[in-house]
């Protein structure tokens, strides 16, 4: 499989973060992610669909791994349940768990700037995209 052909799947900004995400991914503990939908408008992306196939990249921008898509949903933020929280792979024992540290991360600086709103914050209603992927190849 030639990874340098993929679309790229970025996790979270580089840095401590990505490189933990991307070991999760690559010891197969994390096999969900959860975006904002308003991130991708901002970025005028298509949502991700199901048998889409892209190439991981870690922190150096790096191709690493490919994974396929197997469940793409857009939820509200407070039906997102617990078997999706333990599959991001991320020590998480509880739905509460998982969004605290999610709110964390989408209410940083960061993604405040990538959105344009330096004010943005989430509740029970925002929309988010929940997938679902399988991990195919390691580069």
């Amino acid at each position: 499989m030639d990874l340098d052909d993929l679309p790229l799947a970025e996790f979270a900004f580089p840095g401590p973060l990505r490189d933990k995400l991307v070991g999760a991914i690559l010891s197969g503990a994390k096999t969900s992610t959860t975006g904002l939908l308003v991130g991708y408008e901002c970025a005028n992306e298509p949502l991700p669909e199901v048998g889409q196939v892209s190439a991981v990249v870690d922190s150096a921008g790096r191709r690493i791994a490919a994974i396929e898509l197997t469940d793409v949903r857009v939820v509200r933020l407070a039906e997102v349940d617990l078997p999706h929280a333990l599959a991001e792979g991320e020590g998480d024992e509880s739905v509460a768990q998982w969004r605290a540290g999610h709110e964390t991360f989408w209410h940083s600086a960061e993604v405040r700037a990538e959105l344009g709103d330096p004010d943005f914050t989430v509740d029970d209603d925002t929309l988010v995209v929940t997938e679902r992927f399988r991990l195919l190849h390691v580069a």
